[in-house]
């Protein structure tokens, strides 16, 4: 009986220091691309995302850091890109000048005759479907040799884009294409004039953090749409 009680003992400390181990080893911390490569798909572990090779972001650390400070940018974050960027108005900013406000983003190029109308008029038309209060359509031009401040702001004219929801930008080519490789936006130079590109609409939210992106010419935004307002 007295060898009994002690195996019962001895099983009832085992299984209890197996939990308290299991416990200690075990962590809530879920980690996911800051670029959402693979959507909400998450890690156990800290690794680097295996599409774009960014280092993966805890998502707990995150949300903490957030609340408790509300200018936290975090690593996932444009506002993290310190390049130096020029409106239609002339005026050098750096992205981190837009913090604060919901930013729906594309590229494009002035002197585009296909693609690039129609994602205007897709611009447009996200536009006029979502309250404009704390929203910034942004244009980004993938033509920086010939996309000087002056020539975005006549298409900004041409184009009905002249209220101070809309900003077009203009900067290096280096600049441009470290901000084309955060939008997933793949531009080709194909002769002086004409580019191929990506047609991709990009929404973040006010601390610059990537929430949507919607990509194809006419396609319905609905759903992009849906997205912006949540952020409201």
């Amino acid at each position: 009986m007295k060898n009994k009680h002690i195996f019962i003992l001895f099983t009832f400390v085992l299984l209890l220091f197996t939990a308290c181990e299991n416990n200690t080893t075990t962590s809530d911390v879920l980690y996911q691309c800051p670029m959402k490569c693979e959507g909400d798909k998450t890690y156990s572990k800290q690794e680097n995302c295996p599409v774009c090779n960014m280092k993966l972001m805890p998502l707990k650390d995150k949300e903490e850091k957030v609340l408790e400070d509300p200018n936290y940018i975090s690593d996932a974050s444009i506002f993290n890109l310190t390049s130096s960027w020029k409106t239609q108005n002339n005026k050098e900013i750096t992205l981190k000048d837009l913090k604060g406000e919901i930013l729906v983003v594309c590229m494009i190029y002035t002197t585009c005759q296909a693609a690039c109308p129609r994602l205007v008029a897709d611009m447009r038309n996200i536009y006029g479907k979502v309250p404009h209060e704390n929203i910034n359509f942004v244009l980004v031009s993938i033509d920086p040799e010939n996309d000087t401040p002056e020539k975005l702001k006549a298409f900004a004219k041409e184009n009905e884009l002249e209220d101070e929801f809309w900003t077009l930008l203009t900067s290096n080519e280096d600049n441009v294409r470290e901000l084309s490789n955060v939008l997933s936006v793949k531009y080709k130079k194909i002769n002086p004039l004409d580019f191929s590109h990506s047609n991709i609409i990009t929404v973040f939210n006010p601390q610059g953090e990537l929430y949507f992106q919607q990509e194809g010419l006419g396609v319905d935004n609905s759903d992009l749409i849906k997205k912006i307002k949540e952020l409201k």
